[in-house]
């Protein structure tokens, strides 16, 4: 379990007026080759100022629903619906537009900093490619500054860091072109507990400074609780639950929510074995009638089997109002 984020570092809830920097409007993606939708009609917004978090087990859609923002999908993918950056459909848009919206509008910090660093190139050039030429690179050490690294990183190689250093590096080189919106892509998962920590704080603290909106993927149930103003629960490429992070936690109304806050470690938690969600997702291969969680959940009916059950009240589930 991930230590918690210090509450201070939490800017405030963005409100019902702030503008849309992402929009996924029933966001459908299909593989050649698979009988199910890698997503199924994604719906989900993130505004200025705020955090968002996207939490699901992994092979849910996640990471591609993040990386679809910037264009970055999989060779042959069959993509309805709309995901828009800023107003504008990502999907529609012109390869110059593209690319002018890779490199200022949206950035990405990745699962694994090393994976995105050549490691041939030293690390300061890795951090102006982007920025080379303008304005901005005027804020290069005032944002060294703030993630915590020495200005000597811009001489040295990516194998010359930490795992920690790097990953802040790759949040510097994501906010240095003054992104309207930040995707990270389960950015502490190599990290020890305490770095982890450290990131998610900084993340926070520099989101609040910058004034972006901040999607956070991760699988980790007490880093979104810690982090996030709002959270998406996504099972099978489906959202199947959303709502006010601290709402969504104490409350939770689907059964895979539950299961998912159930099988966290915590400190209080009785000796024994923690519970456990019994089954698989379903595989891609495999076509899905009805609700895709009905064969792992407890309280599925014949309903269940033959109905996908259409969000309601921020929870796609036909048994939501039954008590836990």
């Amino acid at each position: 379990m991930n230590a918690p984020v210090n509450d201070q570092a939490k800017a405030p809830v963005a409100g019902p007026a702030a503008d849309p920097v992402l929009e996924a409007v029933d966001l459908r993606l299909s593989l050649p080759g698979h009988a199910r939708p890698v997503l199924a009609g994604v719906n989900l917004t993130v505004r200025s100022g705020e955090t968002v978090a996207l939490v699901g087990e992994s092979g849910s859609g996640k990471s591609l629903t993040a990386r679809a923002a910037l264009g970055l999908l999989p060779a042959g993918a069959d993509v309805t619906g709309e995901i828009r950056v800023t107003g504008q459909d990502v999907l529609a848009l012109h390869p110059d537009r593209l690319r002018a919206l890779r490199s200022g509008t949206v950035s990405m910090i990745f699962q694994d900093p090393r994976s995105a660093m050549n490691p041939l190139r030293r690390l300061g050039d890795f951090l102006t490619e982007t920025v080379r030429g303008t304005a901005r690179a005027d804020a290069l050490p005032g944002l060294l500054d703030a993630v915590g690294l020495p200005a000597r990183v811009l001489r040295q190689y990516p194998h010359e860091l930490s795992g920690g250093m790097l990953q802040r590096v790759m949040i510097a080189a994501a906010l240095l072109p003054g992104p309207r919106l930040l995707l990270a892509d389960e950015p502490t998962t190599a990290l020890d507990t305490v770095t982890q920590a450290e990131i998610v704080t900084l993340l926070a603290r520099l989101r609040a400074r910058e004034g972006c909106g901040l999607l956070f993927v991760t699988h980790d149930l007490e880093l979104a609780a810690a982090i996030s103003d709002r959270v998406y629960v996504m099972y099978a490429g489906r959202i199947v639950e959303t709502g006010p992070a601290a709402a969504l936690f104490e409350n939770p109304r689907h059964p895979y929510t539950r299961a998912l806050l159930a099988a966290t470690p915590r400190l209080d938690s009785p000796p024994g074995p923690l519970p456990a969600l019994p089954g698989r997702p379903p595989d891609l291969r495999t076509a899905v009638t009805g609700c895709a969680f009905a064969p792992r959940c407890p309280r599925a009916t014949d309903l269940c089997d033959r109905e996908t059950p259409a969000p309601r009240a921020g929870v796609a589930c036909h048994h939501a109002e039954l008590p836990s």
